[in-house]
């Protein structure tokens, strides 16, 4: 690996590190998202506890994070696996935030901005996925690991030198989503609430 590729992926593990949610409530005036709610610092945690417009910041935010890195690394001319490595370490640090004392959020937002150099296509077909699994189950988490597992197969079909880095990134939300699986099984993951 070159001295490049090591470099941006150390720059988007930084960068995964800042804390949309906790800066943003900060700012609307909210306590920190990881003390409210489900603990969580992600959009649909501020969503619940703070309303629309900060969870909008927020979901933004976390987005452009993953789309940045992985675009910029595109176009400094790493290859697919390293790209992979980007998205991943971008997400770890959403995950285990340096600046926030290594307690993060899901990553499903920069992990779709990860997704989206790969192609609008891949894009669209995800969201999809998502809206559909959500709005037919309203559970926020449900509708992540079902979006995630099948977006490795539908990058092979789409574009199939990335499908191994979507594996990758695949393998680590669905990790982040361990406690909230136990849940699912066990019928006490919190739903969204059809309001929103």
């Amino acid at each position: 690996m070159t001295g490049l590729a090591i470099l941006i992926i150390a720059c988007a593990y930084l960068v995964g590190s800042i804390s949309s949610a906790v800066i943003i409530c900060r700012l609307f005036n909210f306590d920190d998202p990881r003390t409210l709610g489900s603990r969580n610092p992600g959009a649909t945690n501020v969503l619940r506890i703070a309303g629309k417009i900060p969870a909008l910041l927020v979901l933004i935010f976390d987005v452009l994070k993953g789309t940045v890195m992985v675009w910029g690394a595109y176009f400094l001319g790493l290859e697919p696996l390293q790209l992979g490595l980007v998205a991943v370490a971008v997400c770890l640090g959403h995950s285990f935030p340096l600046f926030f004392g290594f307690s993060g959020g899901k990553a499903v937002a920069t992990a779709f901005g990860a997704l989206l150099p790969i192609g609008l296509d891949l894009s669209a077909i995800l969201v999809l996925i998502w809206l559909f699994v959500l709005f037919t189950s309203r559970y926020s988490s449900l509708a992540a690991v079902v979006t995630v597992s099948l977006a490795p197969f539908i990058t092979w079909f789409i574009k199939a030198e990335y499908a191994l880095p979507v594996a990758m990134l695949s393998v680590l939300i669905i990790f982040r989503h361990k406690d909230n699986l136990q849940r699912l099984i066990q019928g006490q993951e919190p739903k969204i609430k059809k309001k929103y």
